[in-house]
């Protein structure tokens, strides 16, 4: 496993991260995700990202009891506040001061550990001052309940006005987590070039589509029992977008490039994102623990310009590039 800095902080982490949106406490029984866990550390990942959302907090309390017993110092733990938990009260959402102080205590119990490394604005909110929200990170990070301070899928502009913000109270303000892939790449435009200039990294999810750059979902068929598209719980909702026999399509003709370099298609699509040096790290998912044995064999994997050339040629017009489909507005992204 090759590890990369987070942003231009001193913070280490694995160029390849695992996640549990969608998976555990919904999609995957316990053991199996705690199998899971224990095969992303045998693979030397030392980076989880979770979010007290997923599966209205059962996610958090599945990744801190797969976790317990591991050395705290050598994880990087992530989690996230907005989305609503719990009854969904009025309060139960946002990044208000109430919010995320109640957020961060429940977060550190479901987790088993007294501090994360880095806790993230899981989106922007119009509803709060920004400047209420930072002052809330400011205090979490002095009481030593995080260690850095990270947002997801915020635009360039919210990105400049967050970090001026940080800067003035001190802060450490060191990572941004949008959706990136071969097929969406909204974020190349605007919040790459701005994250770039203040020293923030991209923790990006999704990088195999949900499981569309797999190859497994074949164009003018059904998709397989059992697969993300068929989960109506969620899954289907945010892979949808990418199910068109045209992305289909050229998902298939990618396989010869895959070929070449001895990758698999899932493989070639992780290595693809860690290309982009703005990228900290890739986030996987799994249902079984053979999946992230797989995608970790992405890690240390160089790409040459002829062959990322010849991966635009094949995908042409599918790929999004419009930056103002951020997860304001795209379903795909909306609780990642």
């Amino acid at each position: 496993m090759d590890f990369r800095f987070l942003g231009n902080s001193g913070l280490k982490v694995s160029e390849i991260s695992y996640g549990n949106w969608l998976t555990h406490g919904s999609q995957v029984e316990n053991e199996q995700a705690k199998a899971c866990v224990r095969a992303a550390l045998d693979a030397g990942i030392t980076t989880f990202d979770t979010a007290d959302t997923y599966a209205n907090t059962a996610a958090e309390s599945v990744l801190g009891e797969a976790l317990a017993g591991q050395r705290r110092e050598s994880l990087e733990i992530f989690t996230k506040v907005y989305w609503p938990t719990g009854p969904k009260g009025p309060n139960d959402t946002g990044l208000s001061r109430k919010h995320i102080h109640e957020s961060i205590n429940g977060s550190l119990k479901r987790l088993g550990t007294d501090y994360v490394d880095l806790y993230q604005a899981h989106r922007y909110d119009t509803e709060t001052p920004l400047e209420e929200t930072m002052e809330a990170f400011a205090d979490i990070v002095r009481q030593g309940k995080a260690l850095y301070i990270g947002v997801s899928e915020w635009t360039a502009e919210q990105l400049q006005e967050g970090h001026r913000l940080a800067r003035e109270l001190r802060i450490p303000f060191v990572s941004n987590q949008p959706q990136y892939s071969m097929l969406w790449r909204v974020i190349e435009a605007e919040v790459v070039p701005a994250s770039e200039e203040l020293g923030i990294g991209q923790v990006v999810f999704s990088p195999i589509a949900q499981g569309v750059l797999t190859g497994k979902y074949l164009p003018g068929q059904q998709p397989p029992e059992g697969s993300r598209a068929t989960d109506e719980k969620g899954g289907a909702t945010f892979i949808k977008r990418f199910l068109t026999d045209d992305v289909l399509t050229r998902v298939q003709e990618l396989k010869p490039i895959a070929d070449e370099v001895d990758l698999s298609l899932s493989q070639l699509a992780v290595a693809w994102v860690l290309q982009n040096p703005n990228v900290s790290s890739a986030i996987v998912g799994a249902s079984r623990p053979e999946q992230v044995t797989e995608n970790v064999k992405a890690s240390g994997v160089k790409l040459d310009d002829g062959l990322l050339k010849r991966i635009d040629e094949v995908l042409g017009g599918i790929v999004e590039r419009d930056p103002a489909k951020t997860a304001q507005n795209s379903p795909q992204a909306r609780v990642a």
